[in-house]
């Protein structure tokens, strides 16, 4: 599931890039939030398998 939402907003991103600058700001929180996502899903992995 997180890794499906990662995706998704890596791919927002990506089409805000070269689609057009007006959403900067918000083109690069959803940068952050993909990443963030990312950390979470990375951080949980390792609890359940230690």
């Amino acid at each position: 599931m997180l890794w499906t939402i990662f995706l998704v907003l890596v791919l927002l991103w990506a089409l805000g890039l070269v689609s057009s600058h007006t959403l900067g700001g918000f083109i690069h929180l959803l940068l952050v939030l993909a990443v963030v996502v990312l950390l979470i899903n990375l951080i949980q992995g390792n609890r359940q398998r230690g």
